[in-house]
């Protein structure tokens, strides 16, 4: 199986860095592998693991998954009709203002739409308003790696070959089916760590105190059934204190994408595992 596929979008909450520090806890022997907040795909692509369900509540991101999956070629292809300007960036980015007329769109126009504006728009923030409509401005660089064709066949290569299902769900729903021996990677919107400082808006659903909550209840769910299961989150007080009993290593992580400069930089995160 291909050893060198890789994330192929900037996200917010991205694990690439910190990926040295999450392998030092990953089971050494597990089922079906479990990401219900797949993202990037980090993770997943450093372990490709041979059986594995993984997920995401925005529907764009789960269609390029696909489109990578089985439509590769045509999206290469449309990928390379892209330009690296404003004028081109807005209007891009305008499709989705009526839906009418998106609604119209291929999927694979729409993965292409999204690598493009994950490309080029600025500091590689996925973000939507209200409305279900992506509002990040142009980023203005220079030589933006819009086609990035090897890692698309390295990340095809991988969802071909391994056994993975592809899912657009609520977190609970996809893993329903998990049972003992199996992995569960959690890696959700973060608690934030000040009032600016969330990443959630990359969907129209929020990711508040609420949804921490019911995530917690179902990882007390998942440690019933005999799942390995592993964390990341913020290391707010709220957090911690929330899986309070159970194993946790608080680790730095560079944060690089937020529109406000000063808001980057290193920020504390926790891993909480139950083996």
């Amino acid at each position: 199986m291909n050893k060198q596929a890789q994330p192929f979008l900037k996200w917010a909450g991205g694990k690439r860095q910190l990926i040295p520090e999450i392998m030092k806890y990953i089971p050494e022997d597990y089922g079906t592998y479990y990401e219900p907040f797949i993202g990037a795909g980090a993770v997943l692509f450093q372990l490709k693991p041979a059986k594995a369900i993984i997920n995401d509540i925005n529907s764009e991101l789960v269609n390029t998954y696909h489109v990578i999956r089985y439509q590769m070629e045509e999206l290469i292809e449309d990928l390379k009709r892209h330009e690296n300007t404003a004028d081109y960036y807005y209007s891009i980015r305008e499709w989705d203002r009526n839906r009418e007329s998106y609604a119209q769109l291929t999927p694979v126009q729409k993965a292409s739409r999204l690598i493009y504006l994950n490309k080029t728009c600025f500091n590689g923030l996925y973000r939507v308003n209200k409305k279900g409509q992506y509002n990040v401005p142009y980023g203005k660089y220079k030589s933006p790696n819009i086609v990035n064709e090897q890692v698309i066949r390295q990340v095809h290569d991988y969802l071909k070959e391994a056994n993975v299902t592809i899912k657009n769900e609520d977190f609970a729903q996809v893993i329903e089916g998990a049972k003992k021996g199996d992995f569960i990677y959690l890696d959700p919107p973060y608690d934030p760590v000040s009032m600016t400082a969330s990443f959630t808006n990359y969907s129209l659903e929020g990711f508040g105190k609420k949804e921490q909550l019911r995530l917690r209840d179902l990882f007390h769910e998942l440690d019933k059934r005999g799942c390995f299961i592993l964390l990341s989150n913020s290391a707010t007080d709220f957090i911690k204190s929330s899986y309070d009993g159970y194993k946790m290593k608080i680790v730095g992580a560079s944060r690089n994408i937020n529109s406000i400069g000063s808001k980057r930089g290193k920020i504390e995160e926790v891993l909480v595992m139950n083996y």
